[in-house]
């Protein structure tokens, strides 16, 4: 095990199912397993990191998440190519998921930072980055 190396993110979510249904979806795509599955959350792991998505009690809904918040912002994944970004942005767009910066897409993050910037169901931002 390297010093360092990210363990786990948890996240507290509105919706399990609907989050569930999206980022499984999503972290399947990218090479991630079911990990843990629990009445009100699940987990999915890649090697010796996971994620890990939680219900939200109703008392904590009164707030929404708001990424310009303290807090969290993003999370950024790995793509493997320019090519895999450009599946996986098709494959999003079908799904109908709000894609981001779409005016500037696939270059948002700069002139040669390729990448695709997009939102789950509680309006996290995710990114999916090509190797430079």
């Amino acid at each position: 095990m390297s010093k360092g190396l990210l363990h786990h993110i948890e996240l507290y979510v509105t919706d399990i199912k609907r989050t569930v249904d999206f980022w499984g979806w999503f972290l399947g795509e990218l090479g991630y397993t079911s990990y843990q599955e629990w009445g009100k959350g699940q987990s999915w792991k890649l090697d010796d990191t996971y994620i890990v998505f939680v219900q939200a009690e109703d008392r904590f809904l009164d707030i929404p998440y708001h990424r310009c918040r303290a807090g969290l912002n993003h999370l950024a994944f790995h793509a493997t190519s320019r090519q895999h970004v450009d599946e996986m942005t098709k494959k999003l767009k079908a799904r109908k998921v709000n894609i981001l910066y779409s005016d500037k897409h696939p270059f948002a993050g700069g002139n040669n930072y390729y990448a695709v910037f997009f939102e789950d169901p509680d309006r996290i931002k995710v990114e999916l980055v090509a190797p430079e």
